[in-house]
């Protein structure tokens, strides 16, 4: 037969390499090994070792296989599949004294069937003693900071320590990962009240620092609110100022061709005796206001005579030589405006000469 049934032997029975329980370290069942059956079919990714008469002989390849009887014998079957087995739990110290629990699983492949199975009893027993025992010398380098941090580099530096001793024995360990990491209670809590204060500090932190920058906003905005206040007051007395020049200018202007008018209205006929009247107009109105407003009066000794008034700009002025009363230009007989006016002018100032300022209290 070519299975793995009645033609097995007792060699490499699970009761060598273990409790009787059918499993080894790593809980890898055991299979015993085949019978020489003169034609054997080895199945692929599995090497078998043979021995003829005591002595390594030759290593069987998949496929079809014919082997010598009584002198052949298969001492070894070694698999060369990559193969997961776990690593027990264990405690390790780690820099800052601190206690910690952990287990992995390792994965190795079998490079070398020959050196696996001469260079080493127990392949697996010996790669997961030697994880292990790395493990630990890895850990008691680092703080507890940094296991829990640099698990990463703790993984490569414990692959990395298992194939430098293991490449005698024809195995390559491929990764080994740290499954879990227990510390003590206590630490954990301790870590718990770590993270807390630590979340506590920042949110402090970022609440000062908001309302140190909602200050620093409120300040910005309260000057360039007064930048911008006194930007507009500038540009309103400006504007004000502007305007008030150029109203000054407008009036001072709007006063020259007044006057300029003015000017050439007195310059016509007759001009002289509107401008006597306006005089009059004025001069009677002052007196009229002073008389209201106060009790007591300055009069001009020639009150009475506003016909003089009336004559004064008339004499200051270049006005065309007087007519003839009772005449006009023409030489007509009407009467002249001058003459009506001062008519009327007289008996204004009659009336108001008539007032008399009143006499104090002894």
């Amino acid at each position: 037969g070519y299975g793995y049934n009645n033609d097995y032997d007792s060699y490499g029975s699970p009761t060598q390499f273990g409790n009787g329980s059918g499993t080894g370290w790593g809980n890898v069942e055991r299979k015993s090994l085949p019978r020489n059956t003169i034609i054997k079919f080895v199945p692929q990714q599995e090497a078998w070792i043979v021995e003829r008469m005591g002595k390594f002989h030759r290593m069987l390849e998949p496929g079809l296989n014919i082997l010598v009887p009584i002198l052949d014998r298969i001492k070894y079957v070694k698999s060369l599949k990559e193969t997961a087995i776990e690593v027990p739990s264990q405690s390790a110290i780690t820099q800052d004294n601190v206690t910690l629990e952990l287990d992995g699983v390792l994965y190795y492949k079998i490079m070398d069937p020959f050196k696996a199975s001469y260079g080493v009893e127990d392949a697996e027993f010996a790669i997961t003693q030697l994880a292990q025992t790395t493990m630990r010398a890895e850990i008691g380098q680092m703080t507890l900071d940094r296991t829990l941090a640099e698990r990463a580099h703790l993984n490569s530096n414990i692959v990395d320590a298992i194939n430098s001793a293991s490449e005698d024995w024809g195995i390559q360990c491929l990764r080994y990962e740290i499954r879990d990491i227990h510390p003590p209670a206590k630490v954990v809590e301790s870590m718990h009240q770590q993270v807390s204060a630590e979340r506590t500090k920042r949110a402090q932190i970022l609440e000062s620092e908001g309302a140190r920058q909602a200050a620093i906003n409120v300040a910005e905005g309260r000057k360039q609110a007064t930048i911008l206040a006194s930007e507009a007051d500038k540009a309103e007395q400006i504007n004000k100022a502007s305007g008030e020049a150029e109203a000054i200018l407008l009036r001072a202007q709007a006063s020259a061709r007044g006057i300029e008018k003015v000017a050439v209205a007195i310059s016509k006929n007759r001009g002289t005796d509107a401008v006597s009247l306006t005089v009059a107009e004025k001069y009677v109105d002052a007196f009229g206001k002073m008389a209201k407003e106060g009790t007591t009066m300055i009069v001009p000794a020639a009150a009475n005579d506003a016909a003089s008034m009336v004559a004064q700009p008339k004499g200051r002025g270049n006005s065309p030589p007087e007519l003839p009363s009772g005449s006009d230009e023409n030489g007509g007989n009407k009467t002249s405006i001058k003459d009506e006016m001062t008519k009327g002018l007289v008996e204004a100032a009659e009336r108001e000469s008539s007032f008399q300022e009143p006499r104090e209290s002894s």
